[in-house]
């Protein structure tokens, strides 16, 4: 497993919510490519919670966007936007778990447009939430306009599943 090196940390401006591990109120999430899959292990902390110890729903939307996002990026090379997020909360996420993962893969691609299947698991890995992400990317083009240049990993394997 790689980690994934952020292809925006050094762009003017960037502050993503989601990734951007300078934005203070931001979510910090890191990435490693495993195989076909992208992961994330994250943190849950209380300031997410929606009722008591429980993760908010759009918290729990905002990290299966995220992911899905940087799918994308590294399996196809190519930004884009979320046409569509459909996320199944089956299971509550507890802000108490010291540590969940994410997990991604492209389910499909025509043309412009990419399917994407998210799973999150809590950290006794029960899968608590499923995503379907509809994204569209941008040309190749408009890509480079915002200063992507392409999403590779780090040379260094961190550790293997």
């Amino acid at each position: 497993m790689k980690k994934i090196k952020n292809p925006w940390r050094e762009k003017g401006g960037y502050d993503c919510f989601g990734c951007s591990p300078d934005n203070p109120i931001g979510l910090h999430m890191e990435f490693f490519e495993d195989g076909d899959d992208i992961v994330c292990f994250w943190c849950p902390q209380q300031h997410y919670q929606g009722w008591i110890n429980t993760m908010h729903g759009g918290i729990i939307s905002t990290l299966i966007d995220e992911i899905a996002g940087w799918t994308v990026m590294r399996k196809l090379q190519a930004t884009g936007v979320t046409g569509k997020l459909e996320v199944t909360f089956k299971k509550p996420v507890m802000t108490t778990e010291p540590q969940i993962t994410l997990r991604a893969h492209i389910i499909k691609q025509v043309r412009n447009i990419a399917v994407i299947a998210v799973t999150l698991e809590d950290g006794q890995g029960v899968i608590c939430d499923e995503g379907t992400a509809i994204y569209f990317m941008q040309p190749e083009e408009r890509a480079r306009e915002m200063g992507f240049m392409g999403c590779d990993v780090e040379a260094e394997t961190f550790f293997s599943m």
